[in-house]
């Protein structure tokens, strides 16, 4: 009837349990971001003082007044008496502040250039600056272009160029006035008391006369080619008072050994040779080394010196290495045959230095002592000199190759710059105890030579400097180069009364 019987196992999947699976989804919230700061804040403290002076005394104190009526003056006075009469003896026999000057304002301790003056035209052509020059005002300066480095004759077109520093509409690149010159120029020099007349010598040997004021013609006088003329190289020209009050005649030298003194005709647009004088190598006075230098009958310029204490004196420069003292008032004549010149040459050397290795190309007398000088040339060093001993008391390294310009400073006794064949303007201080320069001016000319340089007259913390890549570049100078020191007065005759080794 029943039996047991085992069957197989039947399964059927569950349909809700799949359906939930297929629809289940993952979902999630967030909330906005929550943005935090922190913050602080501090109140100030505050504190309020007050004081009060005492009750005003209606009594003052005079000289002649009894001082009874000051309880513990009289002996405060006596208890301090001998301390302060001391210490006053003591300060009055004190020279610690001896030309000290108080300076309230800020000290400038850079050096910046202030202006680069540059004629395209000039530059183009390769043109040198050969001279600098500033005018009586300080306001303008002059430059001359032409060629240092060029051995042959030339008679290449140059110019003689301005720049007015106090115009506000300056162009360092347009000159304010520019002077077409047939020759290269070498040499130039604005008159003491006339701001628009400058002199200029010339490679050909000629001396002219500008007025820059004028509209149309510019020349004021020209020596002209004559019989009276240099024949080389007019390499120094400077203004000479003259016999009357007032007046100045110009001095030109040149390479062929002349020094010239020219008197301006106006009406007739020339200059007129008053006086001369020529160096001849036998009549040097045979001091110290120079005895042994030899030479042509004549001797070479290269420069000029006038001694601003004594107008008779002047030094030469020249080309076989001579630095000689002369006189404008000699009366030995000179042992030349005549030329033609219209005036008896005479024979001006009174003291020759100890000659050195190259041509001269600056002499400088100090502003502060009458004996004193400085010397540079191609033997790179600078010379400082007393007129009364032939060796120097001082030589310093300047370049490892030429010194071509030296100018004392018109503020500072012991500062002196010289300008190098490497482009430098060195600044030395012979106050310091190192012979190195005190600053070095990097002229920014591609390692190209710096021919001239020269002090403003007025603004004292200008310097200009000539170079041979065309440009002039004008420097504001530290107060450390321009503002005298205690004792440097001192210091520098000190120095003038050392005698050389």
């Amino acid at each position: 009837m029943f039996t047991d019987e085992t069957l197989d196992l039947v399964g059927a999947e569950s349909t809700w349990r799949k359906s939930q699976q297929q629809t289940q989804e993952s979902k999630s919230c967030q909330t906005l971001p929550v943005h935090t700061a922190e913050a602080e804040t501090q109140a100030k403290d505050v504190l309020n003082n007050s004081t009060q002076t005492q009750d005003q005394i209606s009594q003052t104190l005079s000289l002649d007044q009894d001082i009874s009526g000051f309880p513990g003056l009289l002996d405060f006075l006596h208890t301090v008496e001998n301390v302060v009469i001391k210490e006053l003896m003591k300060n009055s026999k004190s020279h610690a502040f001896d030309g000290f000057e108080v300076n309230w304002e800020d000290q400038n301790e850079s050096v910046s250039c202030v202006y680069r003056l540059q004629h395209v035209d000039a530059q183009e052509r390769g043109l040198q600056v050969t001279s600098v020059s500033w005018n009586c005002t300080g306001s303008v300066i002059g430059c001359g272009f032409g060629r240092v480095d060029d051995g042959d004759w030339s008679n290449e077109k140059a110019y003689v160029c301005t720049w007015n520093l106090d115009r506000q509409n300056l162009n360092p690149k347009k000159p304010d006035v520019i002077i077409d010159v047939a020759t290269p120029v070498m040499c130039l020099c604005f008159h003491p008391v006339r701001p628009s007349v400058v002199a200029g010598g010339m490679y050909s040997g000629e001396v002219v006369v500008w007025d820059t004021s004028r509209s149309q013609d510019l020349i004021l006088a020209q020596t002209g080619m004559s019989a009276n003329t240099h024949r080389e190289p007019v390499y120094q020209v400077s203004w000479v008072p003259g016999a009357r009050r007032g007046e100045f005649i110009i001095l030109s030298a040149g390479s062929g050994g002349r020094v010239l003194l020219w008197t301006i005709d106006g009406a007739e647009a020339k200059l007129i040779l008053s006086s001369g004088y020529a160096l001849v190598q036998k009549q040097i006075p045979q001091s110290g080394a120079a005895s042994k230098t030899r030479g042509s009958t004549t001797i070479g310029v290269t420069s000029v010196a006038l001694s601003p204490w004594d107008l008779d004196t002047f030094l030469v420069g020249s080309e076989g290495g001579l630095v000689l003292k002369c006189s404008f008032s000699s009366e030995t004549v000179a042992a030349v045959p005549p030329d033609g010149e219209s005036v008896t040459l005479r024979a001006p050397v009174q003291f020759s230095f100890s000659p050195r290795g190259g041509p001269v190309h600056s002499v400088h007398f100090s502003p502060f002592h009458r004996n004193l000088f400085v010397s540079v040339g191609t033997d790179g060093l600078a010379h400082l000199h007393t007129v009364l001993q032939p060796r120097p008391l001082l030589s310093l390294r300047v370049s490892d190759s030429y010194a071509f310009g030296a100018r004392w400073s018109p503020t500072r006794p012991l500062v002196f710059a010289a300008a190098t064949g490497q482009g430098l303007v060195q600044m030395f201080d012979l106050g310091q105890k190192s012979l190195r320069p005190a600053a070095t001016i990097n002229q920014n000319t591609s390692g190209q030579p710096t021919y001239c340089l020269e002090f403003n007259p007025k603004h004292t913390n200008l310097l200009a400097a000539g170079n041979a890549d065309g440009s002039v570049n004008v420097w504001q100078l530290s107060a450390e180069l321009t503002e005298q020191g205690a004792k440097e007065t001192a210091m520098l005759e000190q120095l003038a009364n050392e005698v050389a080794d």
